[in-house]
């Protein structure tokens, strides 16, 4: 249950989920429909487009959530025990228990791939998606498919396999739990049966998540009112101020 003090934008407050876990979570109150934020993989909530979204929210009187995952930031667990399906738990646990009426979901890189799971489980509680460099499937089709031949043999045999980040000076830890777990949660195999409002922005120049794969997954929403903003001279993060103009004006139109 959430603790039943009121919220403040600039505190972080705790969730604690039925296994007895804490999301750390920050939260505005103000009008619907809400935004809720999902960050990406090994991000936390005060990221700078999470930041940029809370004074966005602010300017407006919007309600806005933000909250890291299961070996995030200041949320408990140990990242290495972390899956697609845990953090998909995480998601859900906050949209229920920490929000009310439509949400605009925004999910930046893995949590493009999360806001979408969400969407498909809760499609009554979604106003629209936005995803920011979106990388559904990215455990298969990025993390196990650029993996050498002698990085799966370590991962299979000792259960994980570090690999160098150019975002942080900690390695990215990929378990084979974490892909075999994957698996299950697969979207871009077939038609996605999602019909609210998706904007999909994409830098053109992300060296972590090309930017073809927005318009793959543009092709299997089965939505009519589906957008793909490339942007030429675009980053992985899209985090300057232009690329957070674009993303606030983006949600903008959506309210």
């Amino acid at each position: 249950m959430a603790e039943a003090t009121p919220d403040r934008a600039t505190t972080p407050r705790s969730l604690t989920s039925d296994g007895g876990a804490t999301i750390a979570y920050r939260q505005r109150r103000g009008r619907a429909p809400g935004i809720m934020f999902l960050g990406g993989f090994m991000s936390d909530m005060t990221g700078t487009k999470a930041e940029a979204l809370d004074r966005f929210c602010a300017g407006r009187d919007q309600a806005y959530l933000r909250f890291d995952y299961f070996g995030h930031g200041a949320s408990s667990g140990d990242f290495k025990d972390g899956t697609i399906g845990r953090w998909k738990g995480d998601a859900l646990a906050a949209l229920d228990q920490l929000t009310q009426g439509p949400q605009i979901l925004v999910g930046s890189s893995l949590g493009g791939w999360i806001m979408l799971l969400v969407a498909l489980a809760r499609p009554e509680r979604v106003k629209a998606l936005v995803g920011i460099a979106a990388a559904p499937d990215a455990t298969e089709d990025l993390m196990w498919a650029e993996l050498s031949e002698t990085a799966r043999e370590t991962m299979m045999r000792d259960g994980l396999v570090r690999q160098p980040s150019q975002y942080s000076s900690e390695d990215y830890v990929l378990t084979r739990q974490l892909i075999e777990e994957g698996r299950r949660h697969l979207v871009l195999r077939a038609p996605i049966a999602i019909d609210c409002p998706v904007r999909l922005l994409h830098g053109m120049r992300d060296p972590d998540v090309p930017w073809r794969t927005s318009l793959t997954l543009a092709e299997r929403l089965t939505g009519a009112d589906v957008r793909v903003t490339l942007v030429k001279e675009g980053d992985h993060r899209l985090s300057n101020e232009a690329d957070l103009g674009l993303l606030t004006q983006t949600i903008e139109t959506l309210l």
